[in-house]
This record gives structure tokens, C-alpha cells and sequence, in this order.
């Protein structure tokens, strides 16, 4: 009976091999292990540079076109691809580390060259007007959620925005440390994001830096953001500014997310509602963001003994065009991916997260893209475990 399962397997698995090896424009990725993980939020108040440059720089057409001029500046030096990740300033192997193992003149990017465009040394990035040694609610975004703690640094008196952020300009401890903050709403939205409330930093005046690190407590991950802020008597105001020179609060404000989270985090769980698994194909919950949108939709392609081959069709579902996605997905206890195509495929915490390649990640309203996987084992998934997302 072993010999028998095994060379059905064996016959399977050369089928595939076949299958694969017509198609030539199949990118088979092998999973290997310490694959980067992916990236998963940003501080919404005070907003990072990252996410106030997304929200001041987004169309309705889903083009990037910054307003403020330190956004456009970035945007020049790194490309657009760091906008629509904005919650990804990362390091898979930080571990927590600070300095020593970020480079100064590197803090706002985390050293990550994707996003170096946010460690220009100007003072007309957009700003958050705070009082010193006020009460106040911070939010961080969770595009996807993990149990870590966050480190809040506030820059010392007399720092200089027009050069180069360093270890040096920040106080040497952090004015606040939350662990395992409370939560409200979904993950992959922009509504979604832990909280807590603390006094900020006593005796500050003019602009700041508070700095803030993310360490997850389930992996090395690591996320690091710039906050910039001016003390001047504010309640959380955001300045997007348009030239040079230090905001002032009498322009318009946009809306932050501080006055929203009075929820008690035992009312949130806005879990996804599960749904009989008989059918083999059921698309998931879209996450959507800034109008753009996308879902994912699972289907069993074959199985055999001890393995499976599985296909998650990505589509665009709004009106404006999807620049790239990310499809998060679980599997049965235990089970791996031994290889996939057509995405670039990696653990992530206790699932999986499958990105676009270069040649399958732009999609027109409405149009549809695949990947496909080898799944280890002869458990298929729940079809309701795959969710896609803008990234």
C-alpha cells in the first residue's frame, strides 16, 4: 500500500512538473527558509511621513500625485511603490535592534532602500500639532495584525529637521512603551489600528520627530516610522503644507483617527463570517483602501495523496486601477507551501502572504490575475482563508 501511494505521488508530482514546464510564463518561486515576511502597519496619530504622504497624495484615479513638497521629493527619489506600502517600513531581521543596527540618516526608512525617499532632511513634511505633556490618544494602523510591543522616542530639544535624522538627536529613552495594545476594526483597511493613550513628552517645544519602533514578539520583524509634530497647543491637527518652511495651524486641518477610538476593545472583532466549506471555490472579504480594492478566490486545481495544487484568481473590484496586491492566506495545521508561480510566496507569522510579480501586479477594473501553490499535505484549505489587499 506505501509503495502504491508512493508512486501515485511520484506520478502526480511529474504531471505538475510537465504542466508547469509548457506554460512559460509561470515564475516558480521555491520557499526557502528566512524568505522576507511582509509588511503590516504605520502610525495614523501622530500620522507617519509615510501615511499622511499616502493621504495627502492619493487620487481618486488611484495615481500618486503628492501635494505637500517633501512628499513629491520623496516620491522622486523612491518611486511610488512606497506609497502604496506605506505601512511597510520594515526589517525582517531587526529583532528590535535600534541603533547600532539602523544607520543614522536612515531612522525613517528603518534602512529599507524602498522607502529612502522618507529620510530626506526637510521642514515641510506634513505635521501633526501636539501640546507637550498633554494626554493623547495614539493610533497604529494594523494592515495585519501581530502581538509585539511599541518603543516611542521623541527627538531632543534643539533637533534640526533640515538635517539628517540621527541616534544622537533622539532622548535616549522612550517617553512611552505600550505592549499588546487593544485593538478596533478590520485589518487591511484604513480603519482598522491599535490604540492607547499616554502623555506626551513635558517641556517640548517647536518641530519633532517622535520615532516609533514595532517589535513583533512572534518573529524578528521589526517596523520604524518618523511622526513629525510641532508642540504648539494643538489637539492632533494635521498640516499637509504645500512649500517650505514650518506649518502653522491656521491652515485647514485634515481628519485623524484620534477622536474615533472611545470603543472598548471587547466590541471589535469584526471577524470575517465563516461559511460551509463544501464549495471548493468562495471569494473572500474585500479589504478596500483609498478606493482601490481586490478580492481573491480560491479553487482546487488537483490533489493526490500527501500534496494539492491550489489557484487564487486576484481581481480588481474597483472602478480605478490596482497597482499591485497582496493575498494573505492560512492553511491546515502544519501544512507548507513546497513551491509556487506566478507571486512571490512567504510565511508570515502563522499564514502566508503571496505578492505580485512584476509582469501580473498592475490590473485594470475589473480585470484578473492568477497565482497558483503546492500545498505539502492532502488537507485543502478552507476557501475562506484567502483575502486580498491593495499594496
Amino acid at each position: 500500500m506505501a509503495m502504491d501511494q508512493s508512486g501515485e505521488k511520484r506520478k502526480h508530482r511529474k504531471s505538475l512538473v510537465i504542466l508547469l514546464a509548457a506554460v512559460p510564463s509561470l515564475l516558480m518561486v521555491m520557499l526557502a527558509t528566512g524568505s522576507p515576511a511582509f509588511a503590516h502597519g504605520a502610525p495614523m496619530a501622530p500620522g507617519s511621513r509615510t501615511y499622511l504622504c499616502y493621504t495627502d497624495s492619493l487620487t481618486s484615479t488611484g495615481e500618486i500625485v503628492p501635494k505637500n513638497a517633501a512628499c513629491a521629493a520623496a516620491l522622486a527619489a523612491g518611486g511610488s511603490q512606497a506609497y502604496y506600502n506605506w505601512f511597510g517600513v520594515l526589517r525582517s531581521d531587526g529583532a528590535g535592534r535600534t541603533q547600532g543596527f539602523i544607520p543614522d540618516g536612515k531612522l525613517c526608512s528603518g534602512g529599507n532602500a524602498t522607502f529612502s525617499g522618507f529620510d530626506l532632511a526637510r521642514d515641510d513634511w506634513p505635521v501633526t500639532h501636539l501640546t507637550s505633556g498633554a494626554s493623547f490618544q495614539f493610533t497604529y494602523n494594523k494592515w495585519a495584525a501581530h502581538p509585539g510591543t511599541f518603543y516611542q522616542y521623541v527627538t531632543k530639544d534643539g533637533y534640526d529637521p533640515t538635517k539628517p535624522l540621527a541616534w544622537s538627536d533622539l532622548e535616549t529613552s522612550p517617553f512611552y512603551t505600550a505592549v499588546q495594545p487593544p485593538s478596533t476594526g478590520q485589518v487591511a483597511t484604513l480603519t482598522g489600528y491599535y490604540y492607547w493613550t499616554a502623555n506626551l513628552p513635558a517641556n517640548k517645544t517647536g518641530r519633532h520627530i517622535i520615532y516609533t519602533v514595532w517589535s513583533r514578539s512572534d518573529s524578528t520583524e521589526t517596523f520604524y516610522s518618523c511622526s513629525d509634530v510641532v508642540f504648539d497647543g494643538g489637539t492632533g491637527q494635521v498640516t499637509t503644507g504645500s512649500g517650505t518652511g514650518t506649518p502653522t495651524p491656521t491652515v485647514t486641518p485634515t481628519t485623524t483617527p484620534t477622536v474615533t477610538p472611545t470603543v472598548t476593545p471587547t466590541v471589535t472583532p469584526t471577524v470575517t463570517p465563516t461559511r460551509s466549506v463544501t464549495p471548493t471555490v468562495t471569494p473572500t472579504v474585500t479589504p478596500t483602501s483609498g478606493g482601490v480594492a481586490c478580492s481573491a478566490t480560491y479553487t482546487t486545481v488537483s490533489s493526490w495523496s500527501g500534496g494539492y495544487q491550489g489557484q487564487v484568481t486576484i481581481k480588481n473590484t474597483a472602478t480605478v486601477p490596482l497597482h499591485t496586491w497582496m493575498v494573505h492566506f492560512s492553511l491546515p495545521s502544519g501544512q507548507q507551501v513546497s513551491q509556487a508561480w506566478n507571486a512571490t510566496v512567504a510565511a508570515d507569522g502563522a499564514g502566508f502572504a503571496a505578492t505580485s510579480v512584476s509582469y501580473n501586479s498592475a490590473l485594470a477594473a475589473n480585470a484578473t490575475t492568477t497565482f497558483g501553490f503546492i500545498g505539502s499535505t492532502g488537507t485543502l484549505p478552507s476557501a475562506n482563508a484567502f483575502s486580498c489587499m491593495p499594496s
